[in-house]
C-alpha cells in the first residue's frame, strides 16, 4: 500500500496530472467507463442493494454522466487564473487567484449509492489535477470489485488507484499522510477520520448525515397536496428504500392536516411500490443483516410499534422492510433521536406549523430541511432562523443533482461542499499571486515627525491607502 501511495506522489510531482489535456482525458474515460459497462453496473447494483435498472440509472449512472460532462464543458474556465482587483496605489501591479491541485487525495465512498458517491468526488479530484486513491465501501462488495477491476482499464493507473478491503484497510490508509481526505458516511466514522487527519494536519471534507425534516404546511388546493404526497413518497421510499443521507427522516405537520396527508401517502405507496410486503416492487433491499436488524429494532419498541399507521411488515430472508408510516412516536424514542436510514417515516403533529422552527432548532443541524409551503413570510423565517446544509422548498432530493448548487452539511451533518465547480474548489488550493514592478520608487521627503506619522496613518487606514503609508512614511526602504 505504501509503495502505491509513493508512486502516486511521484506522479503528482512530475506534473503529469496538472495538464488540462490529462484532466479532460480522464473525464472522458469516466464517461466511457459508464457507457461501456451499463449492463454490468445494473448487475452489481442489484447484487448489492436490489436496485432496479431505472433507479440505478436515475440515481447513479445518470448522475455521473451529467457531472462528468459538466466538468468537461467548464474545465477551461475553472482552471484559468481569476483577476483580483488591487488598490490604485500599487500601480503598476497585477493580482490574481490561481487554482492549483492540493496533491494526493484519499476518497472514502459510501455503500448506499456506491457508483455516485465514489465517482462524483473523483470527478472533482481529477478535474482539479490531483492524484487519487479511491476506497470503495466493503458493504457494497460487487460494486467495489467492479471498481477494482474496471477503473485501471480506463483511468491513468499511475495517478488514480482503487484500494479495496474492510475497516482494517481504511485504518491503515488513515495512518498515512494525505493532502486531502474526502469522506462520505456516518458521523461516527467521520469522527475517526477527522481524528486521524488531525495527526497530519490534513484538511478533510466530511459528507455525513442526520435527521432531515420535511415541514408540510397546509395547502388550500387539494391538487397541490396530492403533489406533495407524491413527491415525499417517491423521494422517501424510491431512493434506495430510504437509505440515503438526504432522505426525509420525519415529517412535521399540523394536527388537522395529518390524516389527509397520511391517506395520500398510503395511496402513493400502493401506486408506486405495491399494496403489501408480498407485492413490493421497485424497492431496494436493506444493505445487510446488521442494518436490517438495526432498523427493525427501531420498530420493536412497544410505544413505537403502537404508532404505526401503515406498513411495519418485514421479510428477514430477503432483507426487505415495507414502507412504514408512524404517527407521533415518542420524541425520546430511538427512532426520533437517531438517523433512521431506512423505509420508516415518523409523522410528528404540531398545533401550529410555525412551531416546526423551534422543533428543528432543538435538534442537531440537519443536512437538508425540506419545506412545503407557499407562505413567503414562513419561508423567510425558515431561512433566517434555522441552520442546515441545504433548504429545499416544495420538493425533495432534487438539490443533490444541481451542479450549480453546493452540496454539503452543517454542524454534525458534515462540513465542506462539492458538486460542479464546488467539487473543483474542494480539491484545489486558491493561491494568491501579486506581481509588482520595480518602478516608480519614491522616498520620503520630510522629517519623520511622530505626531504627523500617527495622524497620517489613521487617515490612510480610514481610506484604505495602506500602500501609501509604506511609501511616504519610510517603512519601506528603496
Amino acid at each position: 500500500m505504501e509503495g502505491s501511495i509513493a508512486g502516486l506522489r511521484e506522479t503528482f510531482k512530475s506534473g503529469r496530472t496538472r495538464s488540462v489535456a490529462w484532466r479532460k482525458n480522464q473525464l472522458k474515460a469516466v464517461i466511457d467507463l459508464i457507457n461501456e459497462n451499463e449492463q454490468t453496473i445494473y448487475k452489481v447494483l442489484h447484487q448489492d442493494l436490489g436496485k432496479d435498472p431505472a433507479e440505478s440509472y436515475r440515481d447513479e449512472m445518470g448522475v455521473i454522466l451529467k457531472s462528468a460532462n459538466y466538468a468537461l464543458s467548464c474545465l477551461d474556465k475553472w482552471v484559468a487564473p481569476k483577476k483580483a482587483e488591487l488598490p490604485l496605489v500599487f500601480f503598476p501591479a497585477k493580482g490574481e487567484v490561481l487554482p492549483e491541485p492540493v496533491g494526493v487525495v484519499l476518497i472514502f465512498s459510501s455503500w448506499n449509492f456506491p457508483i455516485t458517491l465514489a465517482l462524483d468526488p473523483l470527478i472533482g479530484a481529477i478535474s482539479a489535477g490531483n492524484a487519487v486513491v479511491l476506497k470503495p465501501s466493503e458493504l457494497a462488495p460487487a460494486c467495489s470489485s467492479f471498481f477494482i477491476e474496471t477503473i485501471p482499464l480506463y483511468l491513468d493507473n499511475k495517478a488514480v488507484k482503487v484500494i479495496g478491503g474492510g475497516a482494517d484497510v481504511g485504518e491503515r490508509l488513515l495512518e498515512l499522510k494525505w493532502d486531502k481526505i474526502f469522506f462520505t458516511g456516518s458521523p461516527q466514522v467521520g469522527r475517526l477520520v477527522m481524528t486521524a487527519a488531525a495527526r497530519h494536519l490534513t484538511p478533510v471534507t466530511l459528507e455525513l448525515g442526520g435527521k432531515c425534516p420535511a415541514v408540510v404546511d397546509a395547502f388550500s388546493s387539494h391538487s397541490k397536496t396530492k403533489v406533495i404526497a407524491k413527491r415525499i413518497a417517491g423521494g422517501k421510499w424510491g431512493l434506495c428504500s430510504g437509505q440515503a443521507c438526504i432522505a426525509v427522516d420525519y415529517l412535521l405537520v399540523e394536527e388537522k392536516f395529518a390524516s389527509t396527508l397520511i391517506e395520500l401517502l398510503k395511496k402513493n405507496i400502493k401506486r408506486f411500490f405495491g399494496g403489501n410486503l408480498g407485492d413490493l416492487k421497485c424497492v431496494s433491499r436493506i444493505v445487510n443483516k446488521h442494518h436490517f436488524e438495526r432498523i427493525y429494532h427501531l420498530l420493536k419498541d412497544p410505544h413505537v410499534a403502537s404508532s404505526i399507521v401503515h406498513g411495519g411488515s418485514v421479510d428477514e430472508e430477503r432483507l426487505v422492510i415495507e414502507p412504514t408510516i408512524l404517527l407521533d412516536p415518542p420524541l425520546d424514542s430511538e427512532i426520533m433521536t437517531e438517523e433512521i436510514f431506512g423505509p420508516l417515516l415518523p409523522i410528528i403533529t404540531l398545533k401550529n406549523i410555525e412551531e416546526s422552527i423551534d422543533f428543528i432548532n432543538s435538534r442537531p443541524k440537519p443536512l437538508v430541511i425540506y419545506a412545503f409551503t407557499e407562505d413567503g413570510t414562513f419561508k423567510k423565517r425558515i431561512l433566517s432562523e434555522t441552520s442546515s446544509g441545504t433548504v429545499t422548498f416544495n420538493d425533495v432530493m432534487v438539490q443533490f443533482v444541481c451542479d450549480s448548487l453546493p452540496f454539503g452539511g452543517a454542524g454534525q451533518s458534515g462540513f465542506g461542499r462539492y458538486h460542479g465547480k464546488y467539487s473543483f474548489d474542494t480539491f484545489s488550493h486558491e493561491k494568491a499571486v501579486l506581481h509588482r514592478a520595480f518602478f516608480p520608487e519614491l522616498e520620503p521627503r520630510y522629517p519623520p515627525w511622530n505626531d504627523f506619522k500617527l495622524r497620517f496613518i489613521k487617515l490612510a487606514y480610514r481610506f484604505d491607502y495602506f500602500g501609501l503609508i509604506l511609501l511616504l512614511l519610510g517603512l519601506k526602504k528603496p
